[in-house]
């Protein structure tokens, strides 16, 4: 079924997920876009954490960029959206508490058209909450595939290249690159 053609005030969610330099920010960018051609009233949101490259900005590592809002937890979403907001967009979706689930869920009953994006897998190859639990309810998901920079196969894993024992270390390029199955090895970031 094309999404676009759904029926009126009926709310779901779409899941982007994948490793780092996969394109999951540039495809969340593009839908949202898409929306705001529409005349869709649209809100982005980003975690207050990841601040990277921009405070008010989800910015894609190829430097695609769209106006965003910080939270810095999941429940807020619920106090930020506007009832006339049709589409909510947010971004790096695994920084964010494990909440995030049931308020895109209570936002998905209200209606809304819920897009979030985010790491499938941590920098131990192992499921990051909460898309995991995203990923189970969400109606339509999209997994992105970066390019291994050890061999070029498709990569579906973050390698982490510097030492740290923390889950949470926000970071690019230097400190992350996209790995394929064979050439990802955990133990590099411990």
């Amino acid at each position: 079924m094309d999404i676009s053609q759904s029926r009126p005030n009926a709310g779901w969610i779409e899941v982007i997920a994948g490793s780092m330099f996969s394109g999951k920010s540039e495809e969340l960018i593009r839908r949202l876009r898409r929306a705001q051609i529409a005349k869709r009233k649209v809100q982005i949101f980003k975690p207050h954490i990841d601040n990277r490259y921009s405070e008010d900005h989800i910015i894609s590592h190829s430097e695609m960029r769209i106006a965003s809002e910080n939270v810095r937890a999941s429940r807020e979403l619920l106090d930020r959206v506007a009832g006339e907001t049709e589409v909510v967009g947010i971004d790096e979706g695994q920084f964010f508490d494990a909440e995030l689930p049931a308020v895109c869920n209570t936002l998905a009953d209200l209606g809304k058209r819920v897009i979030v994006a985010g790491l499938d897998q941590d920098y131990l190859g192992k499921p990051f909450e909460p898309m995991p639990q995203l990923l189970a309810i969400a109606e339509y998901i999209t997994k992105t595939l970066a390019i291994c920079m050890v061999c070029g196969s498709p990569a579906n894993h973050t390698q982490r290249l510097v030492a740290s024992s923390e889950r949470v270390l926000v970071g690019a390029q230097g400190t992350y690159e996209a790995r394929c199955r064979h050439c990802f090895d955990p133990r590099l970031g411990q």
